[in-house]
């Protein structure tokens, strides 16, 4: 009875919370601010440090580790800030897009100041490297946090859910492409000299740098109030929170859907900062820095050819099943890249094989933030406190987790292993040096892709699952929302 009630609630009954185009338009606009900056920095910003600043790879590591562990406090922090804010007329969320939107761009903008031309002293260099690196983490935070735990609240209808999810993936795909697309063609500029293989080398061009992240900050304002302007909170918060936060993080830790996702979220992230090592790939291995372009069009091309179908095929098979056979695809993709290990000559055969990658991963991409508000929506279900915000942190902090082990990991690997140093910045392709970057390009890749394959094969979240979930999700929404109404009416 159950699954027939749930049934007809999502296919002949509108949905009372139901949202249409324009505001999924509205909330892909706010992802899209957060990925100016956040792939701008997490793309680019290690290519600064070592070939600008001429930072050490070991102390670039030990920065981002340093920074993530400071997350493990910041983090939680604004997940119990954000759940602990009493609604305004604006809503529980929205605020956050108007009043951290300028702050953040700021920061983004303060990590690509050359200060080498301020002072020559490496102490003091690392010093406001942290400080900014830091304070534009935070802010990143006290942004993501309260817009991730916003598609919860614009509307609790399932199809709505996947809408938002779908969206937001093409804010993400606009926002993470444009960085990845158009600076490889405007941060780098040529030396005049050739490589052991006769080309020409490239480096990294400070002004041209901040520059660039002038133009993504400016962006990434624009894009932040457009979505606050565009979006609406339609599932009542509550007007006293009282939210037990130790309770609330005991039981996340003890769901197995949460810790299934936390575990993928650390794997999805990680491999999407590891991918930034590409750019000493395209530089100092297949000597081309205009291949990342054709790298990003591999990453984004196939998402965008599967966005009109995801939506159908996960209402048909459910998001757990075709995110599964995503993540089987990108998996032996990403194998195959490791064996075959292309050449400095093939470097076609490396985007093609990142094509593959890229159209298995799309299913995993497009619904992966509809996978954490079902997550939200099962907590609910299961413990009855409402812990958005609570869950988004702790994920964000998953995601962050898997982010730093890619940094840290990715640069002791570059530094300890490869051999890159300072001086590579200016010498394009070096014979071991260059075959030690591709190697470790490929085997990250090809074992952090099978391993989100077999957490989604574990995921319990089915469609047939969720069905009681949304049925109640739906009900005490709905039961709220009239009690709301009731309160305002008797005044």
């Amino acid at each position: 009875m159950a699954k027939e009630s749930v049934n007809r609630e999502l296919t002949a009954d509108p949905h009372p919370n139901k949202i249409g185009i324009k505001e999924g338009m509205g909330y892909m606009l706010g992802d899209a601010g957060n990925l100016f900056v956040l792939t701008y920095v997490s793309s680019f910003l290690k290519i600064f440090y070592t070939d600008v600043l001429k930072i050490a790879t070991d102390r670039v590591a030990n920065l981002f580790l340093f920074t993530r562990l400071w997350d493990a406090i910041n983090d939680p922090m604004w997940g119990a800030i954000v759940a602990k804010k009493k609604p305004s007329k604006d809503g529980k969320f929205r605020p956050y897009l108007k009043w951290v939107s300028i702050p953040l761009a700021v920061s983004q903008l303060l990590c690509f100041v050359d200060i080498s031309k301020i002072t020559q002293n490496d102490i003091i260099i690392l010093i406001f490297a942290y400080i900014t690196y830091i304070a534009f983490g935070m802010l990143y935070t006290g942004m993501n946090v309260p817009f991730g735990s916003l598609a919860s609240v614009i509307t609790d209808d399932p199809a709505g859910r996947t809408l938002l999810s779908t969206f937001r993936t093409i804010g993400g795909g606009i926002g993470g492409a444009a960085p990845l697309l158009i600076a490889p063609m405007l941060i780098y500029v040529k030396t005049g000299q050739l490589d052991e293989l006769g080309k020409d080398i490239k480096v990294a061009s400070s002004g041209k740098m901040c520059a660039f992240a002038l133009v993504m900050a400016v962006l990434a304002i624009v894009f932040y109030l457009a979505c606050y302007k565009t979006t609406r909170e339609r599932v009542a918060s509550d007007e006293e929170p009282n939210v037990d936060m130790k309770k609330t993080y005991l039981g996340m830790f003890k769901s197995k859907p949460f810790v299934i996702l936390a575990l993928t979220g650390i794997l999805i992230s990680g491999q999407l900062q590891f991918a930034s090592l590409n750019q000493y790939l395209y530089k100092n291995y297949f000597t081309n820095t205009s291949l990342s372009i054709f790298g990003t069009i591999a990453q984004y091309l196939p998402m965008a050819i599967m966005i009109p179908f995801v939506p159908k095929l996960s209402a048909k098979y459910g998001k757990k099943e075709i995110s599964m056979v995503g993540a089987f695809i990108a998996a032996i993709a990403a194998v195959a890249t490791f064996i075959l290990k292309p050449g400095p000559d093939q470097p076609w055969l490396y985007i093609a094989l990142l094509f593959g990658i890229g159209f298995g991963y799309s299913t995993v991409s497009i619904t992966n933030w509809a996978v954490v508000s079902d997550v939200i929506d099962f907590q609910f279900f299961k413990t009855g406190i409402r812990s958005e915000s609570a869950i988004y942190a702790v994920y964000t902090f998953s995601r962050k987790l898997g982010q730093t082990a890619a940094d840290y990991g990715g640069l002791k690997l570059l530094g300890n292993y490869a051999g890159y140093d300072k001086s590579m910045a200016n010498l394009g392709f070096v014979k071991g040096v260059s075959e030690k970057i591709l190697t470790i390009c490929t085997v990250i890749p090809a074992i952090t892709y099978s391993l989100i394959f077999i957490l989604y094969l574990i995921f319990p979240l089915t469609k047939k699952n969720l069905e009681p979930v949304y049925e109640y999700t739906r009900k005490a929404n709905s039961q709220a929302t009239e009690r709301k109404a009731k309160e305002l009416n008797s005044i």
